[in-house]
This record gives structure tokens, C-alpha cells and sequence, in this order.
């Protein structure tokens, strides 16, 4: 088993902002900024793994150790690529994965799965394709409404049990939802979209929930997809099998309606003379020390651009003239073609 909290780093590793998620026994303490792999295999165009074990070694060296990842990303192989990066560096990573979103090898979708039994076998076979004997974070990664939550936080907290597992976190689950789980098993951590453009857990209760009970939350696509960055300004500036193609809110009129969002995101980046990704990292990291984004990259670039967001410090002047350049529900469209698994 690992070090708690990864006390014994490597005395050479870059010393970078801190921040804890959860409270007690079940608190642990991360990069204030965490590295999403998952477009490293997957979603985002085509794949080089020479780059991206490159960026997940520059992000160690910076000393961001939150990588998080899940067995559905690829699928399986984003996992393995995680595995292969973190050899004989895994007293640096605070290692984080999911399960619950159930594939098959060919890329086809079971559903989402929060059997017992399957909670058992999924954690066996990620620590086998991540090649650990444990796993720092454990997420269920989408909740199964055919599955009391009670059973699959049961079964997970014995997975803590035997050691398989240090903590526990879920990703977009409604209030109810995290109160039952947290009930069972204390939640370290809730994984849910939060960004300028999607800010519907500051007034859905999720927020206030995760809050009130002392739960951290990992804000994953705090660039909106990459959007927030002003990259990209059409479907072309896409490959032609990115799944960004396929979301509502890269289409038509949405399309046009949310680039007047980032413009105005930019022309603040403009002023301080920055990046306008910065700026909205620096916004998702101005909303509490309880919340640590994972703004996903597979390249070097983009990684330091992303990192160097900590050094971002936002006015209240500036604070609120991002609210009002991108107030709630100003984004137009669905974060996802199908939101029937979201939020359960």
C-alpha cells in the first residue's frame, strides 16, 4: 500500500498549490489543478502516446499529481497508458478512476452498471490494467437506477476494507443521491461538469449538498470542452471523429450563441494578458479551496498553459464581470446528445 497522501514525495518534485478534498477520515490532499487523461485515448481526435506519457511526466515533475482517468476511456486503454506513465513514479500520483459506465472491448456501451458484483470485478481489473495494488480515488462514475445506492457504496466500502481503495468519490449524482451514499460511506469526493459555460451546481443543490457535507468536488471540463480556450470557432477546427461534433452545444445556432460567451471570456484574458483557458480556470478555482478542476490535455503545451493558472488571481471586479459575461444558463444547449445518465 502507498503512502497516505503521498507524504514521502520525491524530494526533487516541483512544490505546487495544495488543496484538500473531504473532511476527516476520509480528507485527502491534491494539486490544486489535476490532470484529465482521457482525451489521451479517446473523444478528442486521434491518440499519440509518446506525447501524452510525455505530458503526464511533465505534470509529475510540476508536481501536479491528481490524474484522473476511468475504465470506460478507450475503452480500458486510457488506463493502461495511465499504468505505463506512473511506473515507478507511483509515489507521486494521487491516482484516480472510475467504473460504472460498463463497455465492451469493441467500444459498444452495456449501460451503467452499480451491481455489487461488478463494482468487485471492475476494481480487480482496473488495478490490473493500472498496474497498482491500489487505487487512491475511487469513483462511481455514473449512478445505476436499477441499484439501491446503498449496495454499490456497501460493496465499495469493504473494497476500503481490503485495501484496494483509499477513498471514495461519485461523479454527476443528484443531492438525494450523494446524501445516501455519504450516509454508507463517507464521499471524499463529487465529480461533476462545472465551468463558465455549464454552471447548473450552484443552483441545483448539488453544490450546496457536497458543501454542507464536507465533500470536495472535482470539477472535470472547466474549459468547457476545450471551448473556453477560443481555439475553436467551428466544427473544422475539429477532427473528424471528435465527439465535440456530436454535442449540442458545439451545432448551429448554439454554436454562435456560445462563441459570443467566449469572446467576452477573451476580452478580459486580453486586459490582464493572459490566456483566455486561464481566466476560466482561474474563475472554477476562485469558487473555494474545496474545489480542484482537471482540465484534460494530451499535450505539453497545453499542460503548462493549464498549470500556470494558479498564478491567475481574479479581482471581485473581475469575478463579477465573468458572472455577468457568462451568467447561468447562458450556454445554449445540452452538455451531452443523451442527459438521461446525468444527475441520478
Amino acid at each position: 500500500m502507498g503512502t497516505n497522501n503521498n507524504e514521502e514525495r520525491r524530494e526533487d518534485v516541483v512544490a505546487y498549490p495544495r488543496r484538500t478534498l473531504g473532511t476527516g477520515n476520509a480528507a485527502l490532499t491534491v494539486s490544486a489543478i489535476g490532470l484529465g487523461c482521457m482525451g489521451m485515448s479517446e473523444f478528442y481526435g486521434t491518440a499519440d502516446e509518446a506525447e501524452s506519457i510525455a505530458t503526464i511526466h511533465a505534470a509529475l515533475d510540476a508536481g501536479v499529481d491528481l490524474l484522473d482517468t476511468a475504465d470506460m476511456y478507450g475503452p480500458f486503454t486510457n488506463e493502461k497508458l495511465v499504468g505505463r506513465a506512473i511506473a515507478g513514479r507511483r509515489e507521486e500520483v494521487v491516482l484516480a478512476t472510475k467504473f460504472g459506465n460498463e463497455r465492451n472491448p469493441d467500444g459498444s456501451r452495456v449501460g451503467v452498471n452499480g451491481r455489487p458484483e461488478y463494482v468487485r470485478k471492475a476494481v480487480d481489473a482496473s488495478l490490473e490494467r493500472l498496474g497498482v495494488d491500489h487505487i487512491d480515488l475511487y469513483y462511481q462514475h455514473r449512478v445505476d437506477p436499477n441499484v439501491p445506492v446503498e449496495e454499490t457504496w456497501t460493496a465499495l466500502s469493504d473494497l476500503v476494507q481490503a485495501g484496494k481503495v483509499r477513498y471514495l468519490g461519485i461523479s454527476e449524482a443528484a443531492p438525494e443521491t450523494v446524501r445516501r451514499a455519504h450516509a454508507t460511506h463517507a464521499v471524499t469526493a463529487l465529480q461533476t461538469e462545472w465551468s463558465l459555460w455549464t454552471r447548473d451546481v450552484e443552483d441545483d443543490g448539488v453544490l450546496a449538498t457536497v458543501r454542507r457535507l464536507g465533500i470536495g468536488f472535482v470539477a472535470y471540463s472547466p474549459l468547457g470542452r476545450g471551448f473556453l480556450t477560443g481555439a475553436i470557432r467551428s466544427l473544422g477546427d475539429l477532427a473528424p471523429d471528435d465527439f465535440r461534433r456530436h454535442n449540442p452545444r458545439f451545432q448551429g445556432d448554439n454554436l454562435r450563441k456560445n462563441l459570443e460567451l467566449v469572446d467576452r471570456v477573451k476580452r478580459l484574458a486580453d486586459q490582464r494578458g493572459v490566456k483566455p483557458g486561464q481566466v476560466a480556470l482561474a474563475w472554477v478555482l476562485a469558487q473555494g479551496d474545496d474545489v480542484v478542476p482537471i482540465p484534460g490535455t494530451k499535450r505539453r503545451s497545453y499542460l503548462q498553459e493549464n498549470i500556470d493558472a494558479v498564478d491567475v488571481k481574479l479581482s471581485e471586479d473581475e469575478m463579477q464581470t465573468l458572472d455577468e459575461a457568462a451568467p447561468k444558463g447562458a450556454t445554449a444547449g445540452d452538455r451531452y446528445p443523451d442527459m438521461t445518465t446525468v444527475r441520478r
